[in-house]
């Protein structure tokens, strides 16, 4: 369970470095936006999302079991959040986070990283393409300029009180979130390497501000980000706040886990040799989200595509990770007052396009061919997520899942022979 830092450390040169400071700082521009969009889309603050991505990310790259894993807020999270914020305040969800990262880090001890990989995959996919669903829907009303007063938090009912409000959609708004779409679009096909959030977010928000266009903005909306760390302080912890909240802190740490980890498989792909280390990574999981709860912080794990994002702009060991963290640390400090210019339908879009990667589209025809028992735990999963509950989903998919790999395995029962009385 020895984190990579340690490994990569003794070879360590300063063409790594020169590479890794160009990695960590192409992935912060990325991370910023995003890190802010999630934490408003989960009902939070937005600086809240800064802070996760500054304290959980510099723990993940420092603790982590994995070269290139960057983490922070990530939009697995949103719907989860968004309920234990709506049901159990934003101190609830705090709690939660502690309690998901001690939950977390007895997994670790226990070696339970290895076990993640018995959850089905049909499970995964599904509830992935379900909570990509809800993002995706959650971020109509900030892209189109919707004026609807109360939009309930489950589906149908978001939808049908948006459906309610097309009468009052703001045409500028919604052309600087389809112009942010395509935008984004446009920057990943043809330029991969430059950091297209930060450079589209800003330029489409510049021209919204120099335009004088009615647009609501993170500071219109919000106030102004501070330009600081809080000062790290526990939560109120009593028995009954536990007992509420265990189930929450449950699904959030099997959410760290399966994300960080499906996370750290993708980064290992895509560097020839690389091997992550799963109970270091899950031990990593765990004390970020303790660390970011102390800040009060959101949940983390480690991002996909930031990892990618990673990788391809040329990081090779966690400490791109920690050039990550102090470099959005020092954006906070300097240039807060700056991103309360982003636009919300630009994050909206941001988000959308976020969602749309989730659900891996690219992956749908290898689910339509899979066998019919995977496609239809795939399809009950996502309707679960979507309609009725995360919990809910997860704990029905992982039931079921499993036992139809049992009805599958070779394993068969021993024979009964009634004992004799």
């Amino acid at each position: 369970m020895k984190p990579k830092l340690l490994t990569t450390l003794p070879t360590y040169t300063g063409r790594l470095f020169a590479a890794d400071l160009f990695a960590g700082i192409t992935v912060a521009m990325v991370a910023i936006p995003l890190s802010i969009a999630i934490a408003i889309a989960s009902g939070a603050d937005p600086a809240a999302g800064l802070f996760t991505a500054i304290v959980a990310g510099f723990v993940i790259s420092l603790l982590g079991g994995s070269r290139v894993q960057i983490g922070g807020p990530t939009g697995a999270f949103i719907v989860v959040v968004y309920g234990v914020i709506a049901q159990h305040g934003y101190d609830g969800l705090v709690l939660a986070t502690l309690m998901a990262g001690m939950i977390l880090l007895i997994a670790g001890l226990l070696r339970v990283g290895n076990l993640i990989t018995f959850v089905p995959e049909a499970v995964v996919n599904g509830f992935t393409i379900g909570i990509a669903v809800i993002i995706a829907s959650g971020q109509l009303k900030d892209f189109f300029g919707l004026q609807a007063e109360h939009v309930p938090a489950e589906f149908i009912g978001k939808i049908q009180a948006l459906w309610a409000a097309r009468g009052t959609i703001d045409w500028a708004t919604t052309a600087a979130g389809a112009s942010t779409l395509a935008l984004l679009v446009i920057m990943r096909r043809l330029f991969p390497r430059i950091p297209g959030p930060i450079f589209v977010l800003g330029g489409v928000s510049l021209v919204l501000a120099l335009t004088h266009q009615s647009v609501d903005t993170i500071f219109s909306r919000y106030g102004e980000l501070p330009n600081h760390l809080p000062v790290p302080a526990l939560p109120h912890i009593t028995l009954a706040r536990v007992t509420e909240l265990l189930p929450s802190a449950m699904v959030i740490a099997f959410l760290a886990a399966i994300e960080s980890l499906l996370s750290a498989m993708v980064a290992d792909r895509m560097l020839e040799g690389a091997k992550h280390r799963p109970n270091a990574e899950v031990l990593a999981q765990g004390w970020a989200s303790i660390a970011s709860s102390l800040f009060g912080g959101l949940p983390a794990t480690g991002a996909i595509a930031r990892t990618a994002t990673n990788v391809r702009a040329g990081g090779r060991t966690p400490i791109a990770g920690i050039v990550h963290a102090a470099t959005i640390l020092i954006v906070l400090m300097v240039a807060a007052p700056l991103a309360g210019y982003l636009a919300m339908p630009a994050l909206a879009a941001l988000l959308i396009i976020t969602a749309w990667n989730m659900s891996e589209p690219h992956k749908w025809p290898h689910y339509w061919s899979a066998p019919l028992e995977d496609r239809a735990l795939l399809l009950l999963t996502l309707v679960l997520t979507v309609l009725a509950d995360l919990t809910v989903a997860i704990g029905v998919g992982v039931a079921l899942g499993l036992a139809l790999r049992l009805r599958d395995s070779k394993l068969k029962a021993p024979e009964w022979e009634t004992p004799e009385r």
